[in-house]
């Protein structure tokens, strides 16, 4: 197969043109995101949300931010389940035909995003194509192009709703849209990426998966994690380029790879391995890592999405929210989103921090209701990853999983925070382990350090070790295996902490 190399260079030639548009809208990001909201507003003018927000009247982004409110899925859903109740022209002129279904953060249990025909094709599809389309300039050479794509998506198949639309996850309508000749490049088949069951299905993937050319994988680095160990459970080989040994790059989203990342390596034994970091949700694909030196990933401006940022120091005042020319770098936002799929200054519940201006770049730093904030320390999920790698560094360890939050005070004890972490290989020094978390967590966040100067409202945390599978075990116990789910990594009570540590007796 030496000779296959020629197939990256007939995509990345086919690429091109598309590469261009992308050159584009990092040199005019201004004026590619303007278009993108006088095209949405005015396609949506007549819409029931269109004419309720005057529409029709808005000539600039300002009086866009003036008309139209910040909303969240609780302010949001009224519209939503109108559709989903059959009746159109609500919040897009075209039928919408899907709802990715999503795990709720919200007061609701399940979250339903709606999916228009244009939301599928401008921003949901588009995402996968570009990452073709970088990865191919970026390595001409690469014979990644000569076999399979591994998916592990969700297994809500799709079905048909009270009204007109289909509903489940994401993947799924996906799957369900992908040209034929794009699924001869993929697997596993379409049966198997939709059973229900997380274990049976990966059972499923390596009964099917094992004898075939797979030359790259997709999805969230946990639930990949839990797969590819089984596989190599199922060969008895010691590790996967043994099973697939012309695997060659994994495209990852969902969390952050960081506590993932020497587990990869050493299950991918190769300096070859490449590893591309994508922005993809319910609601839309929203970044590419296009530098493989770096972790952040370019934010796509020509999706058919409208970006705003609401600094989380003023999250309780929408009208701090500033457009993409208003951004700064360092500063941690709540990201806004006005989308071709209906949704209208909507609060995605992701935090980013913008890592360059020219061209737009960006990194996850966590969620908005993901922190902990029981003393006014202000710790966020970017400040625990930071603080658990260099933790690791510093005494070999590898975290599988973790979450933390307060332990309250009481009548002659300070608060203080617990972190109930699961190891692949443990500190080799727990102490040194929760003095190094500690440390760089004061020096990540200067809230954090104020609280801890001289123990004066917070004392050291305690780390609480639990055995591998207690998490994957508590997951399991919620329903919350597989797909979309996720690890909740930073609470501000002690919920999720309860239910772990009850998790642990019953184990025991």
């Amino acid at each position: 197969m030496v000779g296959m190399s020629w197939l990256t260079k007939l995509v990345r030639a086919a690429t091109a043109p598309r590469r261009r548009e992308i050159r584009r809208f990092m040199m005019h990001p201004i004026e590619v995101q303007q278009e993108q909201l006088y095209d949405l507003v005015g396609r949506a003018a007549e819409t029931v949300f269109g004419k309720e927000q005057g529409f029709a009247s808005i000539r600039t982004p300002e009086q866009f931010a003036r008309q139209v409110p910040v909303t969240d899925y609780d302010a949001f859903c009224g519209y939503i389940e109108r559709v989903r109740q059959g009746e159109q022209q609500v919040v897009w002129p075209t039928p919408i035909r899907w709802f990715a279904k999503s795990s709720g953060t919200t007061s609701a249990k399940s979250k339903f995003i709606p999916v228009s025909e244009e939301g599928l094709r401008r921003c949901h599809m588009r995402g996968p194509k570009d990452i073709v389309a970088l990865f191919s300039d970026l390595y001409p050479e690469s014979r990644v192009f000569s076999g399979k794509t591994l998916t592990l998506g969700g297994s809500h198949r799709l079905v048909r709703s009270d009204g007109v639309a289909q509903e489940g996850d994401l993947s799924a309508i996906l799957i369900e849209n992908t040209p034929c000749i794009a699924s001869r490049f993929r697997v596993p088949k379409v049966e198997t990426a939709l059973i229900p069951d997380f274990e049976q299905k990966v059972d499923a993937i390596c009964r099917e998966t094992v004898s075939q050319r797979v030359t790259a994988f997709a999805g969230v680095p946990s639930w990949n994690l839990v797969m590819l160990k089984k596989v190599l459970e199922y060969t008895g080989k010691n590790n996967i380029l043994e099973v697939w040994p012309h695997m060659e790059l994994f495209t990852h989203g969902g969390m952050n790879f960081e506590p993932y990342r020497e587990e990869y390596r050493r299950i991918f034994p190769s300096l070859q391995m490449k590893y591309m970091n994508t922005y993809n949700a319910s609601e839309g694909f929203f970044g590419i890592q296009n530098d493989p030196s770096a972790d952040d990933m370019l934010l796509m401006l020509d999706y058919g999405v409208y970006y705003e940022f609401l600094p989380m120091k003023d999250l309780n005042d929408p009208s701090k929210c500033v457009p993409l020319e208003g951004v700064v770098r360092g500063e941690n936002y709540a990201m806004i989103i006005t989308t071709c799929n209906g949704l209208w200054r909507y609060m995605i519940g992701d935090t980013v921090e913008f890592t360059s201006l020219a061209p737009y770049k960006i990194r996850i730093t966590g969620r908005t209701r993901h922190f902990i904030n029981a003393f006014g320390e202000e710790v966020i999920v970017d400040n625990a990853d930071r603080a658990l790698q260099a933790a690791c560094q510093a005494t070999g360890a590898q975290i599988a999983d973790y979450t933390a939050g307060p332990i309250y005070m009481t009548e002659g004890r300070k608060g203080s925070h617990q972190w109930v972490i699961e190891f692949q290989v443990p500190p080799s020094d727990p102490e040194r382990f929760t003095d190094v978390l500690d440390r760089t967590l004061q020096q990540v966040n200067s809230d954090y350090e104020a609280k801890r100067f001289k123990d004066t409202t917070l004392l050291r945390p305690t780390v609480t070790l639990v055995p591998q599978g207690t998490f994957y075990a508590w997951m399991k116990r919620r329903g919350k295996i597989g797909g979309q789910n996720k690890v909740p990594r930073l609470s501000n009570d002690r919920t999720y902490i309860e239910q772990l540590l009850d998790q642990n007796e019953r184990s025991v």
